[in-house]
């Protein structure tokens, strides 16, 4: 295993524990599957432990400004299923932590409208560009190949806990 590889898997190791840590700080149950579940990187609970939400964690480096996700981000979870793209940084940056929470079904919407759009659009040379399994969500202050702003989701930890509330 390469270095560039090590190095990757630590920081989306790293990452779910940031995530983790950030719920558990508001006062919510966070436990990491450590890759025991497909699709599930964190299940969060209330401290009731009456309410769920399954979160998949995509790791990237603050300031590039796409995420890879792979084909199921296409797939709508649910409501209580929220993707959380982090930033993180290396070591020796000084860049800060960026957070995206994103309902299940916003990705899958725009992620399957924007890599349709991708496919449907020439590349270099004016080619087809190829079926792929990986898909991507653009970061950047613009409008993305779908349309839509991610910038909306930043730092958003209150629809998770919107999701969590116990309302008696």
């Amino acid at each position: 295993m390469s270095t560039d590889t090590k190095n990757k898997n630590s920081r989306g190791s790293a990452a779910q524990f940031f995530v983790a840590g950030e719920l558990c700080r508001r006062g919510l149950i966070a436990v990491v599957t450590m890759g025991n579940a497909p699709t599930t990187d964190i299940l969060c609970s209330n401290l009731g432990g009456t309410k769920f939400v399954h979160i998949q964690v995509k790791t990237y480096e603050p300031g590039h400004k796409k995420v890879a996700v792979g084909k199921k981000a296409e797939i709508d979870y649910g409501k209580n299923f929220i993707w959380v793209l982090a930033g993180i940084p290396t070591s020796k940056s000084k860049d800060s932590f960026e957070y995206y929470i994103i309902p299940s079904p916003d990705v899958a919407k725009n992620v399957k409208e924007g890599h349709g759009k991708w496919l449907a659009t020439p590349g270099k040379n004016n080619q087809q560009h190829n079926e792929t399994t990986m898909r991507i969500i653009d970061l950047s202050p613009k409008a993305s190949n779908a349309g839509w702003n991610v910038a909306q989701y930043k730092n958003r930890w209150d629809s998770i806990e919107k999701l969590l509330i116990d309302r008696a």
